[in-house]
């Protein structure tokens, strides 16, 4: 086998270990994933609005200790991104002129009568 032959059945089992299957979050997965972001802002691991590689290793180890799962670090930045856009669009929906709102005391939504 050549040089080329080998690197190129490296990089492909690469590639397979970077195309693992979609990370499966159930709630507690994700409130304890944003547990611990909020921590480690806390602690000053998010700098300028953005975490850094001390944030990524810590998130990593932390939440595979509470959870038992191995998640990358593109499986988290996909949890990040996902729950960032789910976060702007309640705050859309809440804080614009839509006609809905939050009861906090029925934890529902509270919609206008046009609705």
């Amino acid at each position: 086998m050549s040089y080329l032959q080998v690197n190129s059945t490296q990089g492909n089992v690469r590639e397979e270990n970077q195309k693992r299957a979609k990370a499966d979050w159930n709630d507690q997965d994700s409130e304890v994933f944003i547990r611990i972001c909020v921590d480690e802002t806390f602690v000053g691991n998010r700098p300028n609005g953005h975490f850094n590689k001390v944030w990524w290793k810590s998130i990593t180890n932390k939440f595979a200790a509470i959870t038992g799962r191995n998640y990358t670090y593109k499986q988290f930045k996909n949890k990040w991104d996902s729950l960032k856009k789910d976060w702007q669009i309640w705050i859309n929906l809440i804080g614009k002129e839509t006609g809905f709102g939050w009861d906090p005391i029925r934890q529902t939504m509270d919609a206008s009568d046009e609705w």
